[in-house]
């Protein structure tokens, strides 16, 4: 992250912390059916998008937001010469697009990866952080591959996943890890980008697993 795009370390905490708590939606919807979760999904993204637009078109909208949650938004959220979106936003539609296109086990793993790994790579890369890669630090990307590995390993050990899974998660563990700190390169919001490009890949290795006949991952949690 640029340093023109930070904010008070306190205040990244609290963003954080907030961020954290979207792992409701993974344990959610583990217990619930995709199209429960679609129906759950698609009305928050869409008010959350909504409210995104208007905070650029009113400026009643505007002050109310900015009363809230001004001190947690970063300078290009603040902007109004054009309309961005917001954090919230790219990870409620990245939770909605997880559970549309990839089959479950790899949706929740996915997005819990993208909340808990961003969260460490993003803490402990901006307190420890002193070695640069790519747009951000190596320690923040050696947090994110150690902390998506625990999270692969809890959903794997919950799942009773076969080798295969931890794997395939592992790898699109490491894949999360460089677009993550390759988001301001790749012009992406790494709430968006991690979920899925670490769930693409994880897929794909899932069906090339099964291609060669060994244990299957997409079939879990059905």
């Amino acid at each position: 992250m640029h340093k023109t795009e930070e904010i008070p370390y306190s205040q990244e905490i609290l963003r954080k912390l907030i961020h954290i708590s979207s792992l409701a939606i993974p344990i959610i919807y583990a217990f619930v059916s995709r199209e429960v979760g679609i129906l759950i999904l698609t009305p928050m993204t869409l008010v959350s998008i909504v409210l995104d637009v208007m905070m650029h078109r009113s400026a009643v909208v505007r002050k109310k937001m900015l009363s809230v949650f001004g001190k947690l938004l970063r300078p290009h959220e603040l902007r109004q010469d054009k309309i961005l979106l917001n954090g919230a936003s790219y990870v409620l539609m990245s939770a909605l697009l997880c559970v549309l296109i990839f089959p479950k086990i790899i949706a929740i793993t996915a997005f819990s990866i993208l909340i808990v790994s961003d969260t460490c790579a993003a803490l402990y890369g901006r307190k420890f952080g002193r070695r640069s890669f790519l747009d951000k630090s190596r320690e923040g990307a050696f947090a994110f591959v150690v902390s998506a590995a625990v999270v692969v390993a809890v959903i794997g050990a919950l799942t009773s996943a076969g080798w295969t899974f931890f794997v395939a998660g592992v790898v699109g563990s490491m894949v999360g890890a460089v677009v993550e700190a390759a988001s301001i390169r790749l012009r992406m919001d790494d709430n968006f980008s991690i979920p899925m490009f670490t769930g693409g890949l994880m897929w794909a290795l899932a069906l090339f697993f099964e291609s060669l006949s060994l244990p299957g991952i997409v079939d879990l949690m059905k």
